[in-house]
């Protein structure tokens, strides 16, 4: 099974990957477009999910709670935070569309007593990771410090010619406080969207390796392994990360072979 999804270029549902479709246990990840005046409903269930305005101006209903016209960002790579919405499991939610926008359902089991609420641009952090060719801007929108059952959401852009994720690193072996167990799935942007990156996923015995050419909108599932990404020199990359394991922390281990880098 390829770890490549590919998104598609028209429709309301962009790209979508489930805890069946990836065979994996907690991540879930959907991407919508949706028109002027469109609406979509689902049941979060036995899941929580963290909704995240990739662009555009949206009302989110969960349950009882409601949130009027939120978002306002043009393009991911407005340098700004997004709007997000955490809604636990057992909920109704409807998603409304101002104009032409474009929103991320990021999923995982919940179970707690956690209430819906909404997360503004001013609450996430935002921080510069790396140096040099390796320098990259992050934004945490949901880490592990702000309540959750398992859901973490984060998004980073890469300018072109950088390199992201790297060194390599992988968290796949449930070694706390060494290394945590979280699947991930990455929804890569391009800019211009014309553009591509790579990604390649590999494990130390290579039992898995697989390099992938991304293109906009598409979806690199991790279930272990290093998993950096490159972007070509012209062409600034993005892409939210969504991870989720038996326990919430992130904790990582370094590729051995590439981590004398760090000691520059």
């Amino acid at each position: 099974m390829s770890l490549l999804v590919k998104g598609h270029a028209l429709g309301r549902e962009i790209v979508s990957v489930t805890p069946q479709s990836a065979h994996w246990r907690f991540v879930g990840f959907t991407a919508y477009r949706l028109a002027a005046a469109e609406k979509i409903h689902f049941d979060t269930a036995q899941r929580e999910v963290c909704i995240v305005v990739l662009r555009g101006v949206v009302s989110v209903q969960a349950g009882a709670h409601a949130w009027k016209e939120i978002g306002e960002r043009q393009s991911v790579f407005d340098q700004s935070s997004p709007y997000a919405v955490y809604v636990p499991h057992s909920h109704a939610v409807t998603v409304s569309a101002h104009g032409d926008a474009e929103i991320a359902v990021c999923s995982a089991p919940g179970h707690g007593d956690l209430s819906a609420r909404l997360i503004e641009p001013g609450m996430a952090k935002r921080s510069v990771r790396g140096q040099g060719s390796n320098t990259r801007y992050v934004c945490d929108i949901l880490p592990q410090t702000e309540p959750a059952d398992h859901l973490l959401v984060v998004e980073v852009v890469t300018p072109g010619g950088h390199s992201s994720s790297y060194p390599p690193h992988k968290h796949d072996t449930d070694n706390l406080p060494q290394e945590s167990f979280l699947e991930e799935t990455y929804y890569h942007r391009l800019n211009p969207p014309q553009g591509f990156a790579f990604q390649r996923v590999y494990t130390d015995d290579r039992s898995l390796d697989e390099s992938m050419a991304v293109e906009n909108h598409d979806v690199v599932m991790v279930p272990r392994g290093y998993h950096p990404v490159v972007a070509p020199h012209g062409y600034d990359s993005y892409y939210l990360n969504v991870m989720a394991g038996p326990r919430r922390e992130w904790h990582f281990k370094n590729d051995p072979a590439h981590e004398w880098m760090l000691q520059r």
